[in-house]
């Protein structure tokens, strides 16, 4: 049974948790196929909110198998935490699996993260100082220790005392930073290990077999496309394969286990740290949409920098995953403006510039068309059909520019505050 991949369009911040939590209803396996607890996917039924970072966002339902794919990054200590989160309100964890392959965030990671941003000063990248890059470094220099290490605590003690010697010459000679001591950090992760052995397994064939045997499979992305580290806006991207050909990779399967590629993009966009941002509002109306969106990252806090739907790097986005079908949410954040912008052309240098490219520039800015607004409330609204007409046009313009259709809109946080566009194609692809 072709598998169905959720990716974000966008900068990331697309709601891909909630729709994947919708999607995983019907799914017999979410999986995580790339990226670390650099993510942060919110969750929010009824009166409770979920924020997960590792854990595949099928986990709040119990007959969903959750497994961490190999090529994602895993920091033990957060995933540790992270589970006994969701066991303390009564969420069963027990379906939760982590592949052998994965790599495995150590604290010199996390060390090399935050003495590299230093170093570069106001050149820095702004990374979430979790070790993600480092990791990835190090999984790439074939140096890197994966979860099956865990299993063998005398290959892992070796591994481990190799990287420290390594690494505390970088820390000592080039950081000027204290040394970190191998035992110290080895007594820590044997006791990670100990919890976490008996959900290390062998996915690539878990997953193989999974599909042969016609389950649902739902792919879940960490991060988005613009966000990439080949087709994002280098060298502000995350150290990963974000697209949906980062499911190939990241989980060892062919890409005829896939079909059908649904996109997330938000009503606007928004964007975490460095980095250039062509439709960027620096006024109260950035500010209205940051409260009202509630535009700070679930991982680190941080302010959000908020802007207008950036159409030319959702074409872009949508070319490079191959998306069948398009998800918009937080519609509802744009309630009360008199008037929308969507951006069609961007401006740099003097020059106008119709396509998303390559080298995008920090003073590339971004050419308008204007849509009047709706300015009436749209979260309580269920069915396609009662959206103001204003609002319907929006989304029609989205589609013909994109030569996609719009499957669902997404009009509150709430698990239930959806509109499916199109029932019967929706139904078909996931039930």
């Amino acid at each position: 049974m072709p598998s169905n991949v959720i990716v974000g369009l966008q900068w990331g911040d697309e709601g891909k948790g909630k729709i994947t939590d919708l999607l995983a209803k019907n799914s017999d396996y979410v999986i995580r196929y790339q990226g670390g607890n650099n993510s942060g996917h919110s969750i929010h039924t009824k009166n409770r909110h979920f924020i997960l970072h590792l854990v595949p966002s099928g986990v709040i339902y119990s007959s969903v198998k959750c497994i961490v794919g190999p090529g994602v990054v895993i920091d033990p200590k957060s995933l540790i935490q992270e589970i006994q989160n969701l066991e303390s309100i009564g969420i069963d964890t027990s379906k939760v699996f982590l592949s052998k392959r994965a790599h495995i965030t150590m604290p010199y990671h996390r060390f090399l993260d935050r003495y590299q941003e230093e170093f570069l000063g106001d050149k820095l990248i702004g990374t979430t100082h979790k070790g993600i890059g480092p990791t990835y470094e190090d999984k790439i220099s074939r140096i890197g220790i994966r979860a099956l290490d865990l299993l063998n605590l005398e290959v892992f003690y070796k591994k481990l005392k190799y990287n420290i010697d390594l690494k505390n010459q970088i820390f000592t000679k080039i950081f000027k930073k204290k040394p970190l001591f191998v035992q110290e950090i080895y007594e820590e992760y044997i006791e990670y290990a100990k919890i976490l052995s008996h959900r290390i397994i062998d996915a690539v064939y878990e997953i193989h077999n999974a599909f042969h045997n016609q389950k649902k499979i739902l792919f879940e992305g960490a991060q988005a496309l613009l966000l990439d580290i080949d087709y994002g806006t280098y060298p502000y991207v995350t150290t990963s394969s974000t697209s949906t050909g980062g499911v190939c990779i990241g989980c060892g399967i062919p890409p005829n286990f896939l079909k059908n590629f649904i996109g997330i993009t938000k009503a606007y966009c928004t964007r975490v740290g460095f980095g250039p941002f062509p439709t960027e509002i620096e006024n109260e109306i950035g500010d209205m949409i940051r409260k009202k969106g509630n535009e700070y990252g679930a991982t680190t806090k941080r302010s959000r920098r908020c802007g207008w739907l950036d159409l030319l790097a959702l074409k872009y986005s949508c070319m490079i995953n191959g998306i069948n079908y398009l998800i918009i949410t937080k519609l509802d954040v744009l309630n009360e403006l008199e008037t929308i912008k969507m951006c069609i052309k961007y401006k740099c240098d003097d020059k106008i510039i119709q396509y998303f490219p390559a080298n995008l520039k920090k003073n590339t800015k971004g050419i308008y068309i204007d849509f009047p607004g709706w300015k009436e409330d749209i979260s309580h609204i269920h069915e396609y059909e009662d959206l103001p007409n204003n609002c319907k046009k929006y989304i029609k313009f989205i589609e013909n520019y994109l030569n996609l259709e719009v499957l669902l809109v997404s009009v509150g946080s709430e698990r239930n505050q959806n509109i499916i566009k199109n029932k019967s194609l929706f139904f078909k692809i996931f039930t």
